[in-house]
């Protein structure tokens, strides 16, 4: 039987709740879906928006990320709450720091995702996660990353330089409409670092409601060129309905008067 793939379908893969052990002792709760057979073709760790507008592992392009590219792409999706964040899965230790500390929280995924031997690792940054990639997602044992609504609100001029320095694929989603960096001044400030690629997404905003879609596609078409894109909107296979409810009140959205944290110093 046929069904169309909707916000709410989860495609089979293998599931499991994990847990991820920074350096400075914390513990951070998350989970890791993998295709239902066979070894991925690559692995994306998702470094969520900012928790104190709502962000977390379950924010909307992450969870359908989880819930549908292990079986329509091969790839094995890695989400996690940096410290101090909250969802359904549970909460992290720790308290939110601005995008300092959280460089424990980066380096706990990624050597996660080392140490069980997951292969071809892109970061996947949203919003504040696009910071904490780009400050502290340079890793040897990173592929490559792609930036969905790059604000550039807590990474600095040296973390761009950096990236330019090292080479490694960088890509940057940007809405037409985003609320704090569009297309152009992303095309200039991202100038500096010759690899960078920077995609404007016509009527897309900053939130991705209603294209979660096409960032599906296009981080697919770049972690895993091998994989037709558009990604299939029906599934001839077995399909449940995850629960939104309850994240209906754990969006940006409902956040979006609550003055954004400035940088804390090193």
């Amino acid at each position: 039987m046929t069904n169309q793939i909707r916000a709410n379908s989860v495609l089979p893969a293998r599931r499991e709740d994990i847990t991820l052990h920074t350096a400075d002792g914390l513990t951070l709760v998350g989970e890791l879906a993998r295709p239902e057979s066979g070894e991925p073709v690559a692995t994306l760790i998702c470094l969520h928006p900012l928790p104190t507008h709502g962000g977390m592992m379950d924010s909307h392009v992450f969870r359908k990320a989880a819930w549908r590219l292990p079986a329509l792409a091969g790839v094995a999706v890695l989400r996690f709450n940096t410290r101090g964040t909250s969802s359904v899965r549970g909460t992290s230790e720790g308290e939110f720091s601005s995008g300092v500390d959280e460089r424990f929280d980066v380096a706990a995924a990624i050597e996660y995702a080392e140490f069980h031997d997951l292969p071809n690792v892109w970061l996947i940054g949203w919003s504040f996660g696009t910071d904490l990639t780009l400050m502290h997602g340079l890793d040897p044992a990173v592929t490559g990353a792609i930036l969905l609504s790059p604000p550039l609100r807590f990474s600095q001029p040296d973390h761009l330089a950096a990236w330019a320095a090292g080479g490694k694929p960088l890509t940057a989603l940007v809405p037409e409409f985003d609320d704090y960096l569009r297309p152009a001044e992303a095309e200039s400030r991202f100038a500096e670092i010759p690899q960078a690629e920077v995609v404007g997404v016509p009527g897309a905003k900053h939130l991705w409601v209603g294209d979660a879609e096409k960032v599906l596609d296009e981080i697919v078409r770049r972690v895993a060129p091998d994989v037709p894109v558009p990604l299939p909107r029906t599934w001839d296979g077995p399909i449940e309905s995850g629960d939104t409810n309850a994240y209906a009140d754990r969006t940006v959205a409902a956040f979006a008067d609550v003055p954004v944290p400035k940088p804390l110093a090193d």
